[in-house]
Formats: C-alpha cells, sequence, structure tokens
C-alpha cells in the first residue's frame, strides 16, 4: 500500500501531511512530527491556533484520539500550548534546546555554530521577542499604559472616513498638511527651522534610512556608527552593501577625532546625538561642531537619527544636528513609534535643500505611500496639542518609572546602577557572560539586553545588563529585580 496523503484546509501548513499507515512509526507521532517540523521552520508562527482535534482528524481520517495524543506529545515538550476555550496554540517561546537537524535550519546555519554561540538563537534573538505584551525591562517599546488609546482610536476612525472618500494616488511623500503640522512641531520640540517641502512622510525609520542610504550613493563605502550602538543598524547597513566603521563612544558622545583616523574620507555618519543609544549621553557642543567641521571638509553626510530626543528626562534636550550651523550636511530621521507606539507605522526625514529633489524622486520611484487614514489621525493629533501633551505626560511617567528602578535596586544592594535615557545600566566584570543572563532571563519573561552585544565585533566590549524602564510595574518591579538578581548570581 502506498503511503496516504490527506490534505485539511484548517491552515496552510497542515495541508498536506502524508501518513504512512505501514510505517513502525504511529500515525499519532507523524502528525506531531509534521507540525514540529512547520513550528520550527516558522511555518505555524509563535501563537497560531491549531485545528480541533475533531476537524484535523476528520481531515486525515484518523481517531479523535490520534490527534489529541499527537497534540498531548508536543504540549508536554513546551511547543504547543493548551488555551481552553480558545483552542491549541503554537507556544509563545520555544524552548532553546531544539533538535540539531531543525536547529540549523530554523537560524540558518549549515552546522549550527551561530545558534549555539547563543544558547540556540540566532544573532539578531537577543533584540526579539515574541509577546504579546510588552516584558519587564524591555527596551524600544512605549509605555503600554501612556498611550491614548480612546482618543486615538476615534481620530483613526474619522481617518479611514476621510480618506475612504479621496480619489487618486496617494503622495509617497506624505500628506501635506502632516508634513505642514510636522514642520510646526519640529520648530518648536527640536528648535528645527524647514518648510513642509523638505519634510517626507515614512513607513517608519528603516524606511527612511533606506531611501536616504540610497539617495547618498552609500553603497559600497564606508559609513561611522556608533560604539557601542543598535546591532540591528550594523546589520541593516551591512545589508545594504554599506561598510560601517565603529567609533567609539565616550562621555561626549562619538569620538570624532577617531573616526577622521580610522575613516577620513567616510560617506556619512550614522549618529544619535540627543540620546545616545544605549549609553544615553548626549553629543557635546564641542563633539558636535566637530561632526560638522568633518563633514564639511570631506562633503560628507551626517545621518541624524533623532532617538528618543524628545523623551530626554534630564533636563531640556539640545536642538536637533538639523537646527544649526552646518544644517545643510545633515539628514534629519525621526520615527513616531518610540513616542507613541509601533502599530503607528509612520517617520520621516527632514532633507537639507540640496537633496529633497534626489529623496523625492526616491519616494516616488521607491518607496510605498503611507497610509493616509494614519497620517489623517496623526495631523490631528499634533495639531489639536495632544502629541505635546502626551510628550509631557510619558515624560514624566519615564522619569517616576526610572527613579523606582533605581531605588528599588539600591534596596536590593545593587552596587552600582547608572541612569542611561529610558534605561538604567547594571555595569558587570569584565568575563561576565551577560548575553547568557539575557537568554536565561528571557524564560523568567524578564527582557534585559546584554551590554556587550552592542558592540561591534572586535572591539573592546563591555558587560553589563540593561534594563529599560518605560514598561516596568510598581507592584512587581521588586520581585523582577530580585529574580533578576538570583539569575546574576547564578550566571556569576
Amino acid at each position: 500500500m502506498t503511503p496516504e496523503s490527506v490534505t485539511t484546509k484548517a491552515h496552510p501548513p497542515l495541508a498536506a501531511i502524508s501518513l504512512d499507515r505501514n510505517s513502525p512509526r504511529a500515525l499519532s507521532e507523524q502528525i506531531a512530527l509534521h507540525i514540529e517540523r512547520a513550528i520550527i521552520s516558522g511555518a505555524l508562527p509563535a501563537g497560531t491556533r491549531l485545528p480541533s482535534w475533531r476537524d484535523l482528524a476528520t481531515q486525515l481520517g484518523v481517531a479523535r484520539g490520534t490527534v489529541r495524543a499527537a497534540y498531548d506529545s508536543l504540549i508536554d515538550r513546551h511547543l504547543l500550548c493548551a488555551a481552553g476555550a480558545a483552542g491549541t496554540r503554537v507556544a509563545e517561546r520555544l524552548p532553546t534546546a531544539l533538535p540539531a537537524c531543525l536547529d540549523s535550519q530554523l537560524h540558518g546555519s549549515s552546522d549550527g555554530t551561530a545558534a549555539r554561540a547563543t544558547g540556540g538563537y540566532g544573532p539578531l534573538a537577543l533584540f526579539q521577542y515574541k509577546s504579546d505584551r510588552p516584558l519587564a525591562f524591555q527596551m524600544g517599546i512605549p509605555a503600554q499604559d501612556a498611550f491614548p488609546a480612546t482618543l486615538w482610536a476615534r481620530l483613526h476612525r474619522q481617518g479611514v472616513q476621510v480618506s475612504a472618500l479621496q480619489a487618486g494616488a496617494m503622495d509617497p511623500r506624505g500628506l501635506p498638511e502632516l508634513r505642514a503640522a510636522l514642520a510646526s512641531h519640529l520648530a518648536l520640540a527640536r528648535g528645527l527651522t524647514c518648510t513642509p517641502d523638505q519634510i517626507l512622510i515614512t513607513t517608519g525609520f528603516r524606511s527612511g534610512l533606506a531611501m536616504v542610504l540610497r539617495a547618498i550613493d552609500c553603497a559600497g563605502k564606508q559609513v561611522w556608527v556608533e560604539d557601542p550602538g543598535f546591532p540591528v543598524t550594523r546589520m541593516a547597513l551591512e545589508s545594504a552593501g554599506v561598510h560601517p566603521v565603529p567609533v567609539a563612544v565616550d562621555h561626549e558622545g562619538i569620538d570624532v577625532a577617531q573616526g577622521r583616523v580610522m575613516a577620513p574620507a567616510a560617506a556619512s555618519a550614522l549618529v544619535t546625538p540627543g540620546q545616545q543609544a544605549p549609553m544615553g549621553v548626549s553629543l557635546s557642543p564641542a563633539r558636535r561642531k566637530a561632526l560638522i567641521d568633518w563633514a564639511r571638509e570631506s562633503h560628507s553626510w551626517i545621518i541624524e537619527d533623532d532617538y528618543l530626543a524628545e523623551l530626554h528626562l534630564e533636563g531640556r534636550a539640545l536642538p536637533a544636528l538639523a537646527s544649526g550651523d552646518g544644517a545643510d550636511r545633515v539628514i534629519h530621521i525621526g520615527t513616531f513609534s518610540k513616542t507613541l507606539a509601533p502599530m503607528i507605522g509612520l517617520g520621516f526625514i527632514v532633507a537639507p535643500r540640496g537633496l529633497v529633489k534626489r529623496l523625492t524622486e526616491m519616494a516616488w520611484w521607491l518607496a510605498t505611500p503611507p497610509n493616509n487614514a494614519v497620517q489623517i489621525a496623526l495631523t490631528r493629533f499634533m495639531r489639536d496639542g495632544h502629541y505635546f501633551r502626551h510628550l509631557r505626560r510619558t515624560r514624566q511617567i519615564y522619569t517616576e518609572r526610572r527613579s523606582l528602578l533605581c531605588d528599588t535596586l539600591q534596596r536590593c544592594n545593587v552596587p552600582v546602577a547608572l541612569g542611561a535615557g529610558l534605561s538604567v545600566i547594571l555595569p558587570q566584570p569584565s568575563g561576565f557572560d551577560d548575553a547568557r543572563l539575557a537568554l536565561q532571563a528571557r524564560e523568567a519573561l524578564l527582557a534585559v539586553s546584554p551590554l556587550s552585544a552592542w558592540f561591534a565585533k572586535g572591539s573592546r566590549a563591555r558587560s553589563g545588563i540593561i534594563l529599560g524602564v518605560a514598561n516596568i510595574r510598581s507592584e512587581r518591579v521588586e520581585a523582577d529585580c530580585h529574580h533578576l538578581l538570583t539569575l546574576m548570581r547564578s550566571t556569576s
């Protein structure tokens, strides 16, 4: 008898399960193996609901108990979870120990070396979290409870109604009224004087950066990046054919003198001058001048990532680099994902006048037009003063939460806790395996970030633990800190 192939419409990855009734392997094992492979390959993402026992059994022509046995075996191995009335779903967090043959498939490594080096996770996994809510200490996610959901829902609904009546192609540069509102906001909040024609609305920071790199022809050329700096940004540059040159960051920001020695003719410098990530320092006036002087002399560009500058917690934030002398060499990129919410899906570029035409061409021919309904909602949110009020309230919340975290750590006898923007850094001695700790903490739903992972390969990385403050909760922060410190002691 030939193997029996039965299809199911319940979910595409389960549409071609092959059951060999002559095989010594039980039917339940065959079903479980197929589902396991679909999970490990990513065809069944975390949280996906699987068909009921009855539905899948009917499609496969087997007893319900056979499907139940397959599901139970995967639940026991923490690949599936039973969610009562919500059905059986793929687990949100996969076990760290995966079968070797599947581990290499998951992480794109033929021998699994890269995955094993980070405890079974790929190199980006330290900055990716499969969760439907922000985790304790997670960086880069705004305070979930600070987002004005009711107000935004009303404005977005109005935006949908208005955009549904609009005809014609969407302008990939963004709606004129939003660009005008943004120009007014930037003048007040960032000291940046520009016209709406200099602004291009994007679908986020990454799309803005991709447009800029193409517009200034960076492929195959060197670009300064901060060290330590966000590793995903370095990888994005490498994927675009750019050669990142790590330049050290100290208490004044990026070391321009070192950059001049390492790559004096670099095409650009990508910096976070307002609030450097992860160290939290602002670029000093002397370094700002030195950076602009270098850009002018070398005919290079400065790409200003205005990361969290509007959420500066100590005093008033310095004006944007693009606001002063030398603005003709500065390309300013911002996003609403960190100040409002990632689901907003909008960012912006402020282009120097000499680049407006080139970037406009990039937008017309290569960019995806931003969502009109969201643009309309954001325009009204800004024009009615809600955005300024939201930023003021959010700064107050973050200041209180950072103080709460520092006070809690002090009560827990943590020797050093350094405030760094919207996070707190716990420096660790040389040799401390902060990446291993981060992976262990994830199992306890603590999304700490290892400081060493922010340093470029080959540089003198420092060990430390970075704790984001945006989504900590007063009722559980002490328990979370005690849990983290217990893990730290076991890692030492």
